[in-house]
């Protein structure tokens, strides 16, 4: 539930931010005929990411077991490298991007051109909502209990509109830097834990054959079906048992990916201006 809970709920605030800052942009100039016009393209987004998700999860079914592994230990990998993305770029660039974004939409309000701003929020939800729909389906392959995972998704997809709503209206005030360094941390958790989930079904398709032999026995602290193991798995990634390749992948990803989103800010080498400034939505 936690996984899908943070993931929703950061990419949802995400997307949110980007749409609410076009909306209000279009409102402020007087072109509420876009503002329909923006709906529907976000609406189109969501829908062709519910697509994809629900089409790889249709082709993963049909495929015989190994198969399926297979597919599963791919899925995983591309959830982990975007997730890594997503984490190194808001790190980097979370303390200015509201404001990255405003200028973006001023500039092309600007030009005159309210149809790039459509574009805009139908872009950053439709590339949002794939990372989502990519990462969901890694984690709901590597949840145990499936109804948990898809009630954390939905209230988090709830809570991330709710935030982009407040944010809109300008009656909620959030630090998004902090936000998003949390969330982050957390999600760095999530994708080790992914990669040696990825290592599991990599050995079960016939891929990782070497460095199977047990590490750890974490039985003591991931009781298998307790409230504990729901949390320390959700939050941490951890399982009861894990083997030498799962063990090492997990801490070779969580150990400098968790000290490069706490590092303090003050301590970052500082970037030339405009270098790398450009948002990515």
């Amino acid at each position: 539930m936690i996984p899908t809970f943070v993931i929703t709920l950061r990419e949802g605030v995400e997307a949110s931010l980007i749409v609410g800052i076009i909306a209000a942009f279009l409102v402020k100039e007087g072109r509420r005929d876009a503002l329909r016009q923006m709906w529907v393209g976000v609406g189109i987004a969501i829908l062709l990411c519910a697509a994809v998700g629900v089409g790889l999860d249709l082709v993963g079914e049909e495929l015989p077991q190994r198969q399926q592994e297979g597919l599963e230990t791919i899925i995983g990998l591309v959830a982990v490298a975007m997730i890594t993305y997503m984490i190194i770029w808001m790190t980097r660039h979370s303390r200015g991007i509201k404001a990255e974004l405003e200028g973006e939409a001023a500039s092309a309000l600007a030009r005159g051109s309210a149809m790039a701003l459509v574009a805009m929020a139908f872009l950053a939800v439709l590339r949002e909502g794939f990372e989502t729909a990519v990462f969901l389906l890694a984690a709901f392959q590597d949840s145990r209990d499936t109804t948990a995972a898809g009630f954390g998704a939905v209230l988090g997809l709830l809570a991330a509109v709710a935030v982009g709503f407040g944010l809109y209206r300008g009656g909620v005030r959030i630090n998004l830097s902090r936000f998003f360094r949390i969330t982050g941390l957390v999600l760095v958790f999530v994708a080790a834990g992914l990669l040696a989930s990825a290592a599991h079904t990599a050995n079960e398709a016939g891929w990782l054959n070497s460095f199977q032999g047990q590490a750890i026995d974490l039985t003591w602290l991931v009781s298998p079906g307790t409230v504990t193991e729901s949390l320390l798995t959700g939050m941490l990634g951890l399982r009861p048992t894990m083997t030498i390749a799962e063990t090492v992948l997990y801490l070779a990803y969580a150990i400098p990916m968790a000290a490069f989103v706490l590092w303090p800010r003050s301590l970052r080498p500082r970037r030339p201006a405009g270098v790398g400034d450009t948002a990515t939505a």
